[in-house]
Formats: structure tokens, C-alpha cells, sequence
């Protein structure tokens, strides 16, 4: 019988510690044999959101556990784990260090291939746990760091055609949540108290609701969240303003959804719409995202809710197909935090590594950097990105 194929994922990017260990299946989705994760949440709590020192020292002291314990729960040994895939980016380049590093420590030591995945990718194809989900497809990632329409047109190849100007949906409720002092992570905490508030209450606006295409837009919300908390005199008033956010969020989502699956429709074949990343767990935004494709006959598909917030299973999958298209990545490979920000000619996203090298364009690491050409040092190009092969 023909060993089937066991991948290693690892993820690092902010605040959890993850590790897990896939089965390949075949034509059928791959087995979760393990997907550990280790949440800091008790760590940054007092301080209303993560601090990047904090959180790669809780990794350190983890990581090694955390293997562990997905050894023992999957009942595979080391040595016949076939491939180490782990985050490269985007993510916190402290805490992205510490699993990234812990995988190439194991990747040469078994000598077994080493995979560089996108944190962005691993949400993208998370749902894939449930069903072999047929390309192309619409995305909608929303997450603590990003809020992106895109269209999926296999591994590694993704149009975006839709994001936030500014803040993404899950800073929004966390900014939110602290304002309203609901303690973090602010998601949950908006959604629970959301249930006991009146959604009519406050008239919060929707910013370019009706222009910019798939484009949103949330930091006006934000700041209209902050102006009418100055007026809250008991917690009804606080859940009062909690329904009316996440009412509002409901109608900016539905709008631009619609906008987007129109757009999709136009240029491709097709007709499931995945919505992945961590505020794919909030109840309201999944019956919004159902109620717009009922309406469009679409079909929606969410992960399972343990895998929308971040985990090394959606890393794992991503590893194992790059496997089988014998996709690895030297020992050298470097991470790279800002792994989805690279702005190329035309308006795609590539969430796997890429073949350009792209010159840094953020005026903070521009600013001084000749200051060493008097030592025949050329200027610094920091974070730069290149194809590994």
C-alpha cells in the first residue's frame, strides 16, 4: 500500500502559535490529523491589542511544545513528516521569525523539502478541508490585516478586484471594541454584545458605499463610533451603538458583495463564493454573505469555524499542494512581512512567492538610505522579494 503524503504546517504571524499535520487523500480533501493552536490572547489583553515583542517570545518559548503535542495527537513520528511548509508572510516580522526558523532548523535536519507559504493563500484555500472546490472562484478574505475581493484562478494565481482604502474589517471591530471598552479580541466581543443592543439606534454612515466599485472603506465608521461613544451614559447605550456598528458593517458587506459578484460574473465562469480569515467566524456577516448569494445564485462556503481565525492546517494545505508541484524553497529564503502590499503593473495579488524583485517604495526606509555611500556601500534595498527556486 502507497504511503500517503504527511505535511507539517506551521504559523507564527502575530498572536498564535500553531503547528498541525495533514493527511493527503487523493482526489478526496486532505485529513486535519493535528492543528494545535496556542492563543496569546491572556498576554495582550491588558495592553487592547498584540505587541509584537511579547508575542515572539510567547513563539519561543511554544513552538517546541506546540510540535509536540501535533506529533502526539496525529500518532505520525518526525521522520516521516514528507515536507515542513510554514508562513513566510505577511505578518509580524518578529513572530514570522520565529516559526519560519524553527522550520528550516527542521526541514534540514530530517532533509525534507522546505515550503514557504502565504498567510493570505492558507486562508484562500482553507475551505478546501470540506470539498475539492473547483477554480475559478470569489474570494472575500476578511481578517484583522486585510479585506480583499478576490478571484481565484488556481495556486499561486489571483486577480484582487476589490479592498479597503484603509482599515480592514477586523481592525474596525477591535478598534471598535476598545473604544466601546469591551476588552479584546474585539470580534467576538462586539458580535456577544451586539445580541443585546438595538441595531436602529445610531444612523452610522457607509463610506463610498455607492462608488468605488468592490473598493470599502472603514475608517469613517470608525471615527463615528468614536464621536457618539462621547455621549454613552449606561452599557444599553453601549450595546445599542455595538448592534448599530455591526448593522452597519452587515450593509456595507452586502452592497459589496453584490458589486462584486456582478463583476466576477462579467469575466469569469463560476459561481461559489468562499469567504475565509478570521471575521469569516462572525454569525451576522455569514448570514449576510448567504442572504447575497441566495439572491444571486451563488453558492457561499465558509471554512469550519475553528479554521477562519489563524492555524497551521490552512498552512498545511497550501504546503501540500505545493508539494506534489514540487514547489520548495531553499534553506536562504528569506521572509518577507509585507508579502500581499506588492504593487505590481496591473491590479493582481500574488499571494506565493514571486519572480520580479520590487524596490522599496515605503518613504520611512527610503529616507537616509545613502548615508553609507561615502564607504562605497550602495543604498540599502530593504525587504526586497524574489522567486526561490
Amino acid at each position: 500500500m502507497k504511503k500517503k503524503i504527511l505535511i507539517m504546517g506551521i504559523e507564527t504571524s502575530c498572536d498564535e502559535t500553531a503547528v498541525s499535520i495533514i493527511q493527503d487523500n487523493g482526489t478526496k480533501p486532505p485529513t486535519i490529523l493535528a492543528n494545535i493552536v496556542s492563543s496569546q490572547e491572556e498576554v495582550h489583553k491588558k495592553f487592547g491589542g498584540v505587541v509584537p515583542e511579547l508575542a515572539a517570545r510567547s513563539h519561543l518559548e511554544k513552538i517546541e511544545i506546540i510540535t509536540k503535542k501535533a506529533l502526539k495527537k496525529s500518532r505520525v513520528k518526525l521522520n516521516n513528516i514528507d515536507a515542513i511548509s510554514a508562513t513566510a508572510g505577511p505578518g509580524l516580522i518578529v513572530c514570522l521569525s520565529v516559526g519560519f526558523n524553527f522550520a528550516k532548523s527542521l526541514s534540514l535536519a530530517l532533509k525534507k523539502p522546505l515550503i514557504a507559504v502565504n498567510h493570505l493563500e492558507g486562508h484562500a484555500l482553507s475551505p478546501m478541508f470540506k470539498s475539492n472546490i473547483k477554480f475559478p472562484y470569489l474570494l472575500l478574505l476578511i481578517s484583522g490585516g486585510h479585506t480583499q475581493y478576490l478571484v481565484v484562478k488556481g495556486l499561486g494565481r489571483y486577480k484582487r478586484i476589490g479592498t479597503t482604502i484603509d482599515d480592514a474589517l477586523g481592525e474596525a471591530f477591535d478598534k471598535t471594541a476598545k473604544i466601546l471598552g469591551f476588552g479584546f479580541p474585539g470580534g467576538p466581543k462586539i458580535e456577544q454584545y451586539a445580541k443585546k443592543g438595538n441595531q436602529r439606534r445610531y444612523v452610522l454612515p457607509k463610506p463610498i458605499i455607492n462608488r468605488g466599485g468592490c473598493n470599502l472603506s472603514f475608517a469613517g465608521l470608525k471615527t463615528a463610533v468614536f464621536r457618539s461613544s462621547k455621549i454613552i451614559k449606561n452599557k444599553k447605550d453601549k450595546y445599542d451603538l455595538a448592534a448599530s456598528f455591526q448593522k452597519t458593517i452587515s450593509d456595507i458587506v452586502y452592497k459589496k458583495t453584490k458589486v462584486a459578484i456582478n463583476e466576477f460574473k462579467k469575466n469569469f465562469k463560476g459561481n461559489k463564493l468562499i469567504v475565509a480569515g478570521g471575521v469569516a467566524a462572525n454569525r451576522e456577516i455569514r448570514k449576510t454573505i448567504s442572504r447575497i448569494c441566495l439572491e444571486e445564485k451563488f453558492t457561499a462556503i465558509f471554512p469550519e469555524l475553528d479554521l477562519c481565525s489563524d492555524n497551521a492546517a490552512m498552512i498545511a494545505i497550501v504546503g501540500l499542494k505545493k508539494f506534489k508541484k514540487r514547489e520548495y524553497n531553499k534553506l536562504d529564503f528569506t521572509i518577507n512581512p509585507d508579502f500581499s502590499q506588492i504593487d505590481v503593473d496591473e491590479q493582481h495579488t500574488n499571494l506565493t512567492t514571486v519572480n520580479l524583485r520590487f524596490p522599496e517604495r515605503r518613504l520611512f526606509f527610503l529616507e537616509n538610505n545613502d548615508i553609507l555611500n561615502d564607504f562605497g556601500i550602495p543604498p540599502m534595498q530593504l525587504f526586497l522579494v524574489e522567486k526561490s527556486a
